[in-house]
């Protein structure tokens, strides 16, 4: 089982990262937060977790080891497959999630698209006693937006996350006014992060 890449970041796409670790190109999903920490040219290390399936071996890449791990417990519970993992990492640090599933916070994790009310209560029931808060201070996820040619890049990254097109469009268009100085920087990781704060949140600025 693969832990942990250290190479050279090749390419950084809205969802992926390829490092070249000795001359192999390895092909990572990752959080909009992980991925706004990797540099092409730059050597990185990430912490990976291995999803292997009957077709397939996917590799998911974290900025620490504490976030693979609550990843890993995340995808152990029923119907939460690695997708739902990245969209709840996305939206909460690995302590956050950790408090939620302690005090059985059904409401934080309705906050991830694709989550339900339902859904949330067989994630804090399943999770409980496997994820303790350890008093590590809570660092929210960050994220922003409005209207350029980047604007269709985070609106996919966005819907492939589980939010809707309608929701993506309104929130940008919003942070364009609310927090300008993110959206003219034009970073497309930025932003990104800036929307998912947005979004977690229930505001649209």
């Amino acid at each position: 089982m693969i832990s942990s890449l250290t190479g050279t970041v090749q390419a950084v796409a809205l969802n992926t990262a390829v490092i070249d670790v000795n001359g192999f190109g390895m092909l990572v999903n990752a959080t909009p937060g992980t991925l706004s920490t990797l540099h092409v040219g730059r050597e990185t290390t990430v912490f990976t977790s291995m999803v292997v399936r009957e077709d397939s071996m996917t590799l998911f890449g974290f900025a620490s080891a504490d976030e693979r791990d609550v990843f890993e417990v995340l995808i152990s519970v029923s119907g939460i497959g690695p997708r739902t993992g990245l969209a709840i990492l996305a939206v909460h640090s690995p302590e956050e999630v950790r408090i939620a599933a302690n005090t059985k916070d059904t409401a934080a994790f309705t906050k991830v698209s694709g989550i339900g009310p339902k859904g949330a209560s067989r994630i804090v029931l399943e999770l409980n006693g496997k994820l303790v808060p350890t008093g590590a201070p809570v660092t929210p996820v960050a994220g922003a937006s409005t209207v350029s040619v980047w604007e269709p890049q985070v609106i996919e990254a966005l819907t492939g996350l589980g939010w809707s097109e309608k929701d993506a469009t309104t929130t940008l268009k919003s942070l364009a006014k609310g927090d300008p100085e993110t959206v003219s920087g034009g970073n497309v990781a930025e932003i990104l992060r800036a929307a998912l704060r947005s979004m977690s949140s229930g505001t649209r600025a």
